[in-house]
């Protein structure tokens, strides 16, 4: 552990200064019980994530998304934040980080306590409308498919970060879809951005914004695979923003990293919080 105390110095260094934003990926919720795609808790899928175009343009495979998900929508709402999440939380109250941009569609920043989250691509928590846009809770939503089949018990065997889960198609065949109350005709998407779908582009602004005005960019549990996280590292690190990531693994972004830490986040958050934010351990969020 002592080269990674000695990161955590180095962590505590830049958090000092303040002026932080923290970006957050999968790997932050895996202490929730949620798994993320390609850390060491990283679901081995069978298929592959939903896409905007065959979300909106396959009935068939909308079908099996909503089964899948129906299923998967009770861990996710029934995860509960974690030391990590509540040590950013901390760093927050304390002044040190100014806000959040997180990966993850879970809700579970909020749940701890931050007040300032920009959900990059958006929440599970809510139903979109395509057709009216009229927005509507996710519970809502779930008793509405639970009412639609009353004899559906086919059984989750593994969540996925998105929400859904792995079913075999003969489990989903029956499954029956709803549409939009307000409007009566439009197709429902849970408020969370697709593979294929662009972030809207004021909410990416705002993030870059935030990146812009950062004394440094701390970078919490993403692999930063895709570039709608890693381009705000580049951006942190063209502009001179000091760039540290906490991560298991290593990172696409590790080059550009002033600091990085491969550890487990909810170990060296905590401790971070407790070396910078000034605050009793276990105080209440």
């Amino acid at each position: 552990m002592d080269g990674v105390t000695e990161t955590i110095d180095a962590l505590a260094g830049l958090l000092a200064a303040g002026g932080v934003v923290v970006l957050s990926g999968a790997g932050l919720s895996t202490e929730s019980g949620i798994p993320d795609y390609r850390g060491p808790s990283g679901v081995a899928r069978r298929h592959t994530p939903m896409t905007y175009q065959t979300f909106t343009g396959d009935p068939v495979a909308r079908r099996r998304y909503w089964a899948r998900s129906h299923l998967g929508w009770h861990t996710i709402a029934g995860a509960a934040p974690n030391a990590g999440h509540r040590a950013v939380a901390r760093l927050q109250r304390a002044g040190l980080v100014d806000a959040v941009i997180t990966q993850n569609v879970d809700g579970l920043h909020t749940a701890a306590g931050s007040p300032s989250v920009v959900e990059l691509h958006g929440r599970l928590a809510e139903v979109v409308c395509l057709g009216c846009g009229n927005l509507t809770s996710r519970w809502e939503l779930h008793r509405r498919l639970r009412e639609a089949n009353p004899g559906f018990a086919a059984a989750a065997a593994a969540v996925n970060p998105d929400g859904d889960v792995d079913l075999p198609d003969e489990a989903v065949a029956g499954f029956t879809t709803v549409d939009c109350t307000f409007c009566g005709t439009g197709m429902l998407k849970p408020d969370v951005v697709f593979f294929g779908e662009a972030v809207p582009p004021a909410r990416v602004a705002r993030c870059f914004d935030l990146v812009d005005g950062a004394r440094s960019l701390l970078v919490l549990g993403s692999s930063l695979t895709v570039l709608s996280g890693r381009r705000f590292v580049i951006r942190a690190a063209r502009r001179g923003v000091p760039v540290a990531i906490v991560n298991q693994g290593a990172t696409r972004g590790d080059g550009y990293a002033a600091v990085t830490v491969d550890a487990p986040l909810g170990v060296v958050l905590p401790a971070l919080a407790d070396r910078v934010a000034g605050e009793p351990v276990g105080s209440p969020v």
